[in-house]
């Protein structure tokens, strides 16, 4: 039973984007492992911009200076 953990950021991706992730990291299990798409967990995890860091530094800020 495959267990698929994404982590993205929570700024704006609509739920039929996450509909399609789901469908897209499912089949590619399917097709890459033969896995049983019945199966596959897949979860989504949204995470603040305050929360995610890079380069030591908070997304939230970075996406500010890139503005």
């Amino acid at each position: 039973m495959p267990y698929v953990n994404i982590k993205i950021t929570r700024d704006g991706a609509t739920a039929e984007q996450k509909k399609a992730l789901i469908a897209g990291v499912t089949q590619l299990l399917v097709d890459t492992l033969g896995k049983n798409p019945a199966t596959t967990t897949v979860i989504i995890d949204e995470i603040d911009t305050d929360n995610w860091g890079l380069g030591g530094r908070p997304v939230t800020e970075l996406r500010k200076e890139s503005k």
